[in-house]
C-alpha cells in the first residue's frame, strides 16, 4: 500500500525480475484499473529485461492481465480474479507461482 507516485509498480517489478532471473518462478501481474501508458510501459519493460519474450512467447517468466482505469468497476473487478485463474493454471503445472495486484483500490 503506498500513495500515488512513490515507487510501488517498480519495486513489483524488481520482484518479478528477481524472481524470474535467480529463482526461475513465475509471476502473474493482474493491472486492476491501470492507465494504457503503465500497463505498455510495463509490457515493455520486461521485454526490455528479458522476463518475457516478444509476444509472450515460450521463455516468458510472466503473464500480464489488464483492466483500463475507465472500464465499469465490474469489468475492473474481474481483472484481480482473471490474474489469480491465471496464477493458479501456472501453480498448477508446477511452477512457483508469485501473484501480484496492483492497486487494490480500484479492484
Amino acid at each position: 500500500f503506498g500513495g500515488a507516485g512513490v515507487g510501488k509498480t517498480v519495486l513489483i517489478q524488481e520482484l518479478i525480475n528477481n524472481v524470474a532471473k535467480a529463482h526461475g518462478g513465475f509471476s502473474v501481474f493482474a493491472g486492476v484499473g491501470e492507465r494504457t501508458r503503465e500497463g505498455n510501459d510495463l509490457y515493455h519493460e520486461f521485454i526490455e529485461s528479458g522476463v518475457n519474450k516478444k509476444g509472450g512467447g515460450q521463455g516468458s517468466k510472466a503473464a500480464l492481465v489488464y483492466g483500463q482505469m475507465n472500464e465499469p468497476p465490474g469489468a475492473r473487478a474481474r481483472v484481480g480474479l482473471t490474474g489469480l485463474t491465471v496464477a493458479e493454471y501456472f501453480r498448477d503445472q508446477g511452477q512457483d507461482v508469485l501473484f501480484f495486484v496492483d492497486n487494490i483500490f480500484r479492484f
